[in-house]
């Protein structure tokens, strides 16, 4: 009868025994073990039969094996798949196991959008803090302190007592110059100390911290491994240093770096599953659901978040993940709305409803703003890569703390005069969008009334502008040249820095400045015949709020290169279906005038200057080049280091790894017959020798490695023991003909996301390509400089 041996306790038998036969190397005329000879397996032992740790896994700054982490996952699946038949508890675990990829998204959303609120709440309480202080409540921002007041009437609805601006508090004047004086000095004393903290903690605890995110989320997605750009430091840092610089007045928002902040916590999550832990490709389908609850979070739009994530952000995004990213926006929006950080029952300031339909006469000024919005994107893009550029190249990178407190301090001393520039971008946003009623106490609806008017508050009629409305054009004109200018500098800076609401602002101002104009023209020459069919006197026919969202999408789109994902967002923001064809119009518009100055928006922008190797999918290669062209080694070179399949030593293979830098070697059946068998990883080589090493006596540097099917045989007893690592061996490696065009090598690199390909003739081979090879080759096809891909 046959008797099945635990393989655990063989490898401990295996091992004593071996211990004794190099002792005494005559116990055994066969130099066989019993147990061996009991399995007819000869003295050798394939160390990979049991998993071991670090296998699978990838340096910092290389590239992942979609193909192969896919097979492992299907490995994996169908292993749990088996189990599952054999008793009841591998059941639940089969089910538990189904069920974590939820239970993932659920703790996503809910983290994500508590980090949310609390951002804005903070943010809310120190804004305002720069200018003064809640006497009832010190954690109160100037809007609670006011609601919670009883002191507030309705005639001075914009002041209430329980808030005292820093002068009146410390000298008792709130008028007058000292008292003005000491307010600048103060607005501008919090801004710099709230930006020195946030680039000092940056620079000091989590360098991944600064920026954005997005360019690198980007590129984390679709293959490249950062380690520690998504950490729990980078999350925690992030999330408080995010407050410090949207406090500090900076022209910058929050929303980028909230997708950032949203990855963070997916990844986080990602560890306490072994199921995403150990497979790369399983752990950025997470990631993509993470960032649609990101962006969910940053402008209240669910639907926008997992569109924009599918647009913009992901490389690979198969249907299972789109409905979990549908459920993690959906979380996140919910734990959101229960916090009401806004205390308007609504996910972001600027909600607004309009009253007035649009018409078709006012698409021209609607795609007069989409071509402002594309003009400013290309103006924004090519500025701030050459300031980006020269801040790499010259000593302006050495002092990135004495950069961020220069750049604070000119835009607090400039933004302070400016009612429209002192504070947030995101209540200017707001203020700029609302529709102007009857409770309205801003400038921009200063408006000559008619004291004859008895109509709802709803439905106010076109007025004449009043000195208010003029006075504030001159502000907003003023405004949109200092924030154009202002954040093509600070766009970059080594603090959290987000692009979303800077560029809303600029379309917005833009966008209200127009709509104003319009108004004022249908009202004093309603006459005109482009206004005659749809303007009557009397009517409602313009709102200027409506030409500032649609302003605000073209700027964004100008720069993002954002579509379909954008307009979702806009319209999710106003909650009018309505109005979706402007907004359609203006995102359009904005693409192609900023697409006839580059096709890269400022995140593709940003990961060509910093040389991420990112293989675009909208980028078409069009040249009419070959495999052979492009592959490595080129005829000036030293040959293709390789492994052979049974002639290699333990010593050669060590030597070969700490002689050179590369991912992986290809395994032949002889150097002289150069036929290709498989290909083994760098990292998993290394691995397996190292504890082969360590678990398997008889391991020597002369022990002959071999990546055969069959089990070698040992000559005589004192021969060294041999390595048998065909486990580690790839059989089916991703191989192409030397001529086969560029073009389709390409396409196989973006829609496969390979690490790298052989090129073979007739099953011999002839070199290799990686991913940085392609990356080389196309920038070398753009006339631009090839090493500026400098990762692995």
């Amino acid at each position: 009868s046959s008797v099945s041996l635990d393989p655990y306790l063989l490898t401990i038998a295996n091992n004593k025994i071996n211990r004794i036969l190099s002792l005494c190397p005559g116990a055994s005329s066969t130099g066989a073990t019993p147990s061996e000879e009991m399995n007819g397996t000869g003295n050798l032992m394939d160390f990979l039969d049991e998993p071991f740790p670090d296998v699978g896994t990838y340096e910092d700054f290389h590239t992942i094996d979609w193909l192969r982490e896919k097979s492992r996952d299907t490995d994996r699946h169908r292993k749990i798949t088996t189990k599952s038949k054999e008793s009841y508890w591998e059941l639940i675990k089969s089910l538990l196991d189904a069920w974590s990829g939820w239970v993932v998204m659920l703790l996503i959303g809910m983290l994500t959008g508590t980090l949310a609120g609390v951002i804005d709440l903070a943010v809310d309480w120190m804004t305002d803090l720069k200018e003064g202080v809640c006497l009832s409540a010190l954690y109160y921002s100037r809007e609670q302190c006011c609601w919670t007041s009883n002191e507030t009437t309705f005639e001075d609805r914009d002041k209430c007592p329980q808030w005292q601006k820093w002068a009146e508090l410390m000298t008792g004047h709130s008028e007058g110059a000292g008292a003005y004086v000491l307010n600048y000095f103060l607005y501008v004393l919090w801004a710099l100390l709230f930006s020195f903290l946030a680039v000092s903690l940056v620079r000091v605890f989590a360098p991944y911290a600064c920026g954005s995110g997005i360019p690198e989320i980007k590129t984390i997605l679709s293959g490249f491994i950062i380690r520690g750009y998504l950490g729990k430091w980078t999350l925690l840092i992030k999330t408080v240093t995010l407050v410090l610089a949207v406090s500090s007045g900076l022209s910058l928002g929050k929303e980028g770096p909230l997708v950032h902040v949203a990855c963070c916590c997916g990844n986080l999550f990602c560890s306490l599953f072994s199921k995403y832990s150990k497979n790369e490709g399983k752990r950025r389908e997470v990631l993509s659901a993470a960032a649609a609850a990101g962006v969910s979070v940053a402008f209240g739009a669910p639907i926008g978040g997992v569109l924009f994530s599918l647009e913009e952000v992901s490389y690979y995004f198969p249907l299972k993940t789109l409905w979990r990213s549908f459920f993690a926006a959906l979380v996140a929006a919910f734990t959101l709305r229960a916090i009401n950080p806004f205390g308007n029952s609504r996910l972001v300031l600027f909600y607004v409803e309009y009253h007035t339909p649009w018409y078709m006469a006012e698409l021209v000024p609607f795609i007069l703003l989409g071509v402002f919005g594309g003009l400013w994107g290309a103006l924004f893009i090519r500025g701030n890569i050459a300031w980006c550029r020269r801040r790499k190249t010259t000593l302006l990178g050495k002092y990135p703390v004495l950069e961020v407190i220069v750049i604070t301090g000119i835009t607090a001393v400039l933004a302070f005069p400016n009612p429209y520039t002192r504070r947030s971008t995101s209540e200017l946003i707001s203020e700029l969008f609302n529709d102007c009623g009857a409770l309205e106490s801003s400038q921009l609806c200063d408006y000559v009334n008619n004291p004859n008017m008895s109509r709802p508050v709803d439905d106010i009629p076109d007025r004449p502008a009043g000195p208010g409305v003029y006075s504030a054009l001159w502000q907003l004109a003023l405004a949109l040249i200092f924030k154009i200018v202002i954040t093509i500098f600070t766009f970059g800076m080594k603090i959290p820095s987000g692009l979303f609401i800077p560029s809303m602002a600029v379309g917005a101002i833009a966008g209200r400045i127009v709509g104003i104009a319009v108004e004022q023209m249908a009202y004093h020459h309603h006459d005109w015949i482009i206004f005659k069919n749809w303007c009557r006197p009397g009517a409602d026919c313009v709102t200027p709020g409506l030409y500032a969202m649609v302003g605000a999408a073209a700027c964004l789109g100008g720069v993002t290169r954002m579509t379909v994902s954008l307009v979702v967002i806009m319209f999710e923001l106003t909650g009018g279906l309505e109005y979706i064809v402007p907004l359609m119009a203006a995102a359009v518009t904005s693409k192609w005038v900023a697409d006839a100055f580059g096709k890269e928006g400022i995140y593709e922008s940003h990961i060509q200057l910093n040389g991420y190797p990112y293989l675009d999918v909208r980028d078409e290669f069009t040249h009419r080049t070959l495999a052979t062209d492009v592959m490595r080694p080129r005829r000036s070179e030293p040959p293709l280091a390789v492994l052979t399949q049974d002639s290699t030593t333990v010593e050669d293979v060590e030597t070969l790894i700490k002689d050179t830098d590369y991912n992986g070697f290809p395994v032949v059946v002889s150097r002289e017959s150069e036929r290709l068998i498989g290909f083994v990883q760098r990292r998993e080589l290394t691995v397996a020798i190292k504890t082969a090493r360590q678990k398997q006596d008889g391991v020597v540097s002369s022990s002959v490695v071999y990546f055969t099917e069959d089990n070698p045989q040992v000559a005589e007893a004192c021969d060294p023991q041999p390595l048998k690592l065909r486990r580690i061996l790839n059989l089916s490696p991703f191989t192409v003909t030397d001529h086969t065009p560029m073009e389709t090598v390409v396409d196989i690199f973006r829609k496969l996301g390979l690490r790298q390909c052989l090129v073979t003739r007739s099953g011999r081979l002839l070199g290799i390509i990686t991913k940085k090879d392609v990356l080389r080759h196309m920038a070398q096809m753009m006339n631009q400089d090839p090493e500026s891909i400098m990762f692995n």
